[in-house]
């Protein structure tokens, strides 16, 4: 056995040589495993954009909402997109349905839906023997990727029936839990307008989602192009260019991206940060805050960075990946007190402000 504190002579040489024990090769694996990270990521980023690219054949513009999408998509989290009605957030999801190959799942919320109309009931059925049994008639909850169109005009007791949907990925009903079939997704429609027949979604809801992003209004010229695609009968025709497998494994090469520790620490820090109850806490924050982001939002900003990095190739993340995520992440998990609603309090701002005095 090679001894540390043995000195140097020529049979000691002869037999670390033949002794592959004093030779650990620690570097050689971690090398190599840093070469298969690479390598995988080069796939994933080739992957990435060559989705994007198909999903742009029917969306005009957004460029930056779609990478934020597909991010939240390989982070294996729920997304809640939030416009006035026309901008294409029910026409997005379902293109993304078809450029992946996901089997679509369609609920649109009206104050008279169910949660039964969502999960599925029990139905009398006869059996050949002729005796009448219940059978389990699935819902629209049984599919990969299910759009929730316009959820905020869902009554609570509605709404509070995707909870275990989004949490655990199943459907309990009749003392039998059935698990859904996977990869899956919840992608939720919301206007932000207050309107007649809205229900607000309650915090434990919204903090289901991964990210909340926000649709802007398209500008002139996103406009025209617009105008033009959709002059004609025919809608453009999408590829599917990603397998469920390939979905899967591009999830698990994101997620093997490192984090080291001071990238943790000011994720946390930031989280904390949107708290009025702690001690290095903003005045505005203060003022205007109720309830700060809550855990779920630290594990949506470590997620979403790993992917941001991954696209660029990067083997760790940084802190301006944290920074990119930090708005979808915590802006639906900030809850504003009355004087925040009162005077209107722009989430986002409180958001920056907060990401601004967060030292790294």
């Amino acid at each position: 056995m090679c001894s540390a504190t043995s000195l140097p002579s020529a049979n000691n040489s002869r037999r670390r040589e033949s002794n592959p024990i004093c030779h650990p090769p620690f570097d050689f694996f971690r090398m190599s495993e840093t070469r298969d990270l690479e390598n995988n990521l080069e796939r994933f980023q080739e992957k990435f954009a060559e989705l994007k690219n198909e999903i742009q054949k029917a969306i005009v513009g957004y460029d930056e909402l779609l990478s934020d999408t597909l991010v939240a998509v390989f982070a294996r989290g729920h997304l809640l997109l939030e416009g006035v009605p026309g901008l294409g957030k029910t026409y997005l999801v379902q293109n993304l349905s078809k450029a992946m190959g996901l089997k679509p799942g369609r609920i649109q919320c009206t104050p008279d839906l169910m949660p039964a109309d969502i999960l599925g009931t029990h139905i009398v059925n006869e059996n050949e023997e002729g005796r009448r049994v219940l059978d389990f008639e699935p819902g629209p909850v049984f599919a990969n990727l299910i759009l929730v169109d316009e959820v905020n005009r869902a009554t609570p007791k509605t709404q509070a029936a995707l909870l275990e949907v989004m949490q655990e990925g199943a459907v309990t009903a009749g003392g039998e839990t059935m698990p859904l079939p996977k990869p899956f997704f919840v992608m939720a429609t919301q206007n932000p307008m207050e309107m007649e027949g809205t229900y607000p979604l309650p915090e434990a809801q919204a903090d289901r989602f991964l990210f909340k992003l926000r649709v802007p209004f398209p500008d002139k010229e996103t406009l025209v192009e617009i105008s033009k695609r959709t002059a004609a009968f025919d809608t453009p025709l999408l590829n599917q260019v990603i397998t469920e497998e390939e979905l899967v494994a591009s999830q698990k090469v994101v997620a093997s991206v490192p984090v080291s520790d001071h990238i943790t620490d000011y994720a946390a820090r930031l989280v904390l940060g949107t708290h009025p109850e702690e001690g290095e806490r903003l005045d505005a924050v203060t003022q205007y805050i109720s309830y700060g982001a809550s855990p779920r939002g630290m594990q949506a900003l470590i997620r979403g960075a790993r992917v941001y990095c991954a696209l660029e190739g990067r083997t760790a993340v940084s802190v301006d990946d944290v920074n990119r995520v930090a708005l979808p992440a915590l802006r639906h998990r900030v809850i504003l007190n009355f004087q925040g609603e009162a005077e209107s309090t722009d989430v986002d701002a409180l958001v920056e402000e907060v990401i601004a005095s967060t030292g790294e």
